[in-house]
């Protein structure tokens, strides 16, 4: 075991949210000591991990890049190896580089009220040695999933297939799919995202779903902004890109949750238009509202020109069995295939995996509430960053970031060295803090999850107004934190008087 080193604050993630809070803290707190713990050996997460063919944001990159630093590009939604390079650019641009540690995996994290500072146990996974680190506040950015394997259910008879069987996570660089047969299993973004990418190369591809899910054609070039950057400074054209695509996303989610059968209808005929008139209407009828689950993009309608084109096809049934050759359906039918693609979702995993302790004791999370959904009840400097459902992920790591600042500056200011949050008025309840989403990995970790509570602070909203409203403007001290000044030391006592002669 390695001697223990301290720093003012430890970020568990080098990944879009690590680096951005990263970003903030440094940028109000130079002083501050810092380090950011990352499992991988690279900076990136999510967009270092996946590497699958057409691997791109969901979302506009306007509102999905940080706020400062703006995304200058005509693309709307970029391509993962983009993203990447765009996250390590920012930490270069920051001076965060060195202040990364690499191939940690974080084990446990055990607050002492005594010392009034964290002990974090991270295992060095290509050495095996254990590393302990020492610090005031952690501010866990490592996501909600799992980075060693994702969700891949077991299918009856797989072990006969003759093929490759993949998982987007895990993608093979040496995969040759060119020529080859190719069924995809899934219907959720990464399919949608996978199947144009590889229809060009592969002989056919097939995408088994079985159910659907909304798909949108969204412009791969944002020709609004592109007129305007002819007559704007480049930093006005940005700001404008960013407000006008968040009111946007927003207003489509509040339409759907307002008037969900007519959106359901409007997002159907815009469906009906890009796939063409003789079209199984089936294979594009979820059973669930819009924003249920989160709606899946295709940039210029790539996916629906690939099935338009003929170049792929879409299957809704169930799963009997593999075969040597492919996949036999409930109906009957069998896909021939060379390569099986799972893209069957992720496994959760919260806050990196590690086990959360005050003094010693074990944290039961899932029976604690979330506060301004970035801080947990009675956990004492401690912050998860955890991004929206129904809006770019990033937004909500850049106002958590800017709230960690003015929590650190309300603790300067009132000299104390640790914040709490702590319910005066019996707000738990048993709602979990994702359950108005409904995709299968969010529902399989449903019990894995923080509760909410009934009003206030503990309530989780998913919404991006009232979040910066109250992260970024409202008083810090709402009468929830209780503020904890420096511990006091026992005193040692004094030797005893010698008796004199």
């Amino acid at each position: 075991m390695s001697d223990q080193q301290h720093f003012d604050l430890i970020i568990v993630g080098a990944g879009l949210s690590g680096i951005g809070t990263a970003c903030r803290v440094a940028g109000e707190y130079p002083d501050k000591s810092m380090a950011i713990i990352e499992r991988r050996e690279n900076l990136g997460g999510t967009w270092d991990l996946f590497r699958y063919p057409g691997i791109r944001s969901d979302s506009d990159m306007a509102s999905f890049g940080y706020n400062f630093k703006p995304w200058y590009s005509d693309q709307v939604l970029a391509k993962g190896a983009d993203i990447r390079e765009y996250i390590q650019e920012t930490a270069r641009e920051f001076n965060l580089a060195d202040k990364v540690h690499y191939g940690l995996r974080t084990l446990s994290a055990d607050w002492s009220d005594a010392e009034q500072r964290w002990t974090l146990t991270t295992l060095h996974e290509p050495s095996g040695e254990t590393r302990v680190f020492t610090c005031d506040f952690i501010v866990n950015c490592a996501g909600y999933y799992r980075y060693d394997h994702g969700y891949r259910p077991s299918f009856k008879g797989e072990e006969n297939f003759k093929g490759d069987i993949v998982h987007p996570q895990f993608w093979p660089e040496d995969l040759d799919y060119a020529g080859k047969k190719v069924v995809v299993i899934g219907s959720g973004a990464t399919a949608i995202t996978v199947v144009p990418a590889m229809a060009g190369k592969a002989a056919s591809v097939t995408m088994l779903q079985r159910s659907p899910s909304y798909v949108m054609s969204v412009p791969d070039t944002d020709k609004i902004s592109m007129a305007l950057s002819k007559i704007l400074p480049k930093e006005k054209v940005f700001g404008m890109a960013r407000k006008r695509n968040i009111l946007l996303q927003r207003g489509l989610y509040l339409a759907c949750e307002r008037w969900p059968r007519a959106m359901r209808k409007l997002m159907l005929r815009h469906i009906r238009r890009q796939v063409g008139p003789d079209f199984d209407m089936r294979h594009f009828s979820p059973k669930y509202n819009p924003w249920e689950q989160r709606l899946c993009a295709a940039p210029d309608g790539d996916f629906f020109k690939v099935l338009r084109d003929g170049k792929a096809t879409i299957a809704t049934d169930h799963i009997d069995h593999f075969s040597e050759n492919g996949i036999v359906l409930e109906s009957g039918e069998t896909l021939e295939a060379d390569i099986i693609v799972t893209a069957t979702g992720l496994d959760v995993q919260l806050m990196g995996g590690l086990e959360l302790q005050l003094n010693g004791e074990p944290v039961d999370v899932p029976k604690k509430m979330t506060y301004k959904s970035i801080l947990l009840q009675d956990v004492p400097n401690y912050a998860w960053i955890i991004g929206y459902t129904n809006a770019p992920w990033t937004l909500k790591c850049d106002i958590g970031g800017q709230y960690i600042c003015r929590l650190f500056e309300e603790m300067k200011k009132r000299g104390v060295k640790a914040v709490r949050p702590v319910d005066h008025g019996g707000n738990l309840t048993d709602t979990g803090m994702m359950d108005g989403f409904a995709p299968g990995y969010i529902a399989r970790a449903k019990d894995r999850m923080p509760r909410q509570g009934r009003s206030g602070p503990w309530k989780v909203t998913m919404h991006y107004g009232k979040d910066k409203k109250m992260l970024t403007q409202d008083a810090v001290d709402d009468g929830s934190l209780r503020f904890e000044p420096p511990a006091r030391r026992p005193a040692k006592a004094a030797a005893p008087l010698k008796a004199s002669a």
